[in-house]
C-alpha cells in the first residue's frame, strides 16, 4: 500500500485525464439527493466527495438491474469514484455468490474485471446510518484500488491493488508520495466513528439481532407489516440484496433482471404454495436472509448498515428500530 498526497486542483487535472481511456462515474448532488453520473468536463467540477450514500448502490455496476446474458456486449473500461465504505463491504458478499467457481456468473466477472474502484472516507452521516454497529468502519479500507481522503483542502489517495498503481500512474501522481496519512485524516475519521456510535448506541450488533429475529414473536412482525405495501424498495436499493429472474423473449434472449423475496409470489411454487404467501412473513424473510441466512452460507452479513431501506421504504418501517424492539 501506498500514499500520495495531491491538492484539489491537481486531482481534478488528473481525472480528466482518464476520460480518455475511462467512463468515469462519481456522485454529483442536487437540491435532495447524491448520485453517480457520468463525468466529464462539463460536470467534473460538481462531484460531490464529502456528502453521504449515492442513492444508487454500487452493486448495480456489476449486476445491472436488467441484462441480457445471452448477449455478448462490448464495453469500455470504468472507474467509480467516491464509493462509501458501506457500499465496498457489501462486494464482500456479493463476490463470494457471483464469482463462486461452480455457479459462476461470468457477466458479473466480466463487469468486476473492466472497473476500477476508488472508495471514499464519509463525512456527512444520514440520520439511518449505521455501519460501525456491524463492525464496519465509514472509510474505505479493502475492497477497492484506491482510497481518498480529503482533509485541509488536499486529497490523500491510498492504494490497495496493482490496478490502483495503474491509475496512479495513469494520472501522473506516482512522485507525490507520501509516507503516511496526516492526523487530520485520522481525526476526522474518529469524529466520524464516534459520531455513529454515538447515534446508535440503543442499535443492537450483528449477534445480538440474530439471536432477536430469530424468536418466535409473529406480533412484532404483524405490526411493522401494517404499513407496508410490499413495493420491494428495500431490497431493491439494498448493496447486498441480489435475488433475480430470468425472463425468455423472443429472439433467444435471456434477461436477468432484479427480483425481490418483497414481491407477493416470490416463493410461489407448483400447486401454487407460497411460504411468504402472508405480507408478515415477507418481512421478516428479509431481516433473517441479512443476520442468519448468508452469515450462515456465505461467513457475511448481508447489512452494511447504510440505511437505504430506511430511507426508501414508503410504509416508514424503520429497520434499526424493528432490530431494538426484537432484540428486548
Amino acid at each position: 500500500m501506498k500514499i500520495y498526497s495531491v491538492s484539489e486542483g491537481q486531482w481534478a487535472e488528473a481525472l480528466l485525464q482518464l476520460g480518455g481511456k475511462y467512463s468515469i462515474f462519481a456522485p454529483v448532488g442536487n437540491e435532495k439527493t447524491v448520485d453517480y453520473e457520468e463525468i466529464g468536463e462539463n460536470n467534473s467540477a460538481e462531484i460531490s466527495y464529502q456528502s453521504n450514500t449515492p442513492v444508487t448502490p454500487l452493486k448495480a455496476f456489476f449486476f445491472p438491474i436488467k441484462e441480457n446474458v445471452v448477449q455478448a456486449k462490448k464495453q469500455s473500461p470504468r472507474l467509480v469514484v467516491g464509493v462509501p465504505a458501506c457500499d465496498l463491504n457489501a462486494l464482500a458478499l456479493l463476490d463470494k455468490i457471483f464469482l463462486d467457481e461452480e455457479f459462476l456468473d461470468t457477466y458479473y466477472q466480466e463487469n468486476r474485471r473492466n472497473t476500477a474502484i476508488i472508495g471514499k472516507d464519509c463525512y456527512q452521516i444520514k440520520s439511518s446510518c449505521h455501519c460501525t454497529t456491524y463492525g464496519m468502519k465509514p472509510y474505505a479500507e479493502k475492497l477497492c484500488d484506491v482510497s481518498m481522503s480529503v482533509a485541509d483542502g488536499s486529497i490523500y489517495l491510498q492504494t490497495f491493488t496493482e490496478k490502483g498503481e495503474e491509475l496512479i500512474r495513469e494520472m501522473d501522481l506516482a512522485d507525490r508520495e507520501i509516507q503516511q496519512l496526516p492526523e487530520s485524516v485520522q481525526a476526522r475519521r474518529k469524529e466520524t466513528v464516534e459520531k455513529l456510535d454515538l447515534q446508535n448506541k440503543e442499535l443492537p450488533d450483528n449477534q445480538a439481532t440474530r439471536i432477536g429475529i430469530l424468536k418466535d414473536n409473529d406480533d412484532l412482525w404483524k405490526d411493522h407489516a401494517r404499513t407496508c405495501v410490499s413495493c420491494g424498495a428495500c431490497s431493491t436499493i439494498c448493496p447486498t440484496c441480489h435475488c433475480f429472474l430470468l425472463i425468455d423473449r423472443q429472439g433467444f434472449e435471456k434477461i436477468k433482471n432484479w427480483d425481490t423475496c418483497q414481491h407477493p409470489a416470490f416463493e410461489r411454487v407448483a400447486a401454487g404454495e407460497d411460504p411468504l404467501r402472508k405480507l408478515y412473513n415477507r418481512l421478516k424473510n428479509r431481516y433473517l436472509c441479512k443476520f442468519v441466512y448468508k452469515p450462515d452460507m456465505f461467513g457475511e452479513i448481508a447489512c452494511t448498515g447504510c440505511g437505504r431501506c430506511i430511507d426508501a421504504c414508503i410504509g416508514k418501517i424503520d429497520k434499526n428500530e424493528v432490530i431494538i424492539q426484537a432484540c428486548k
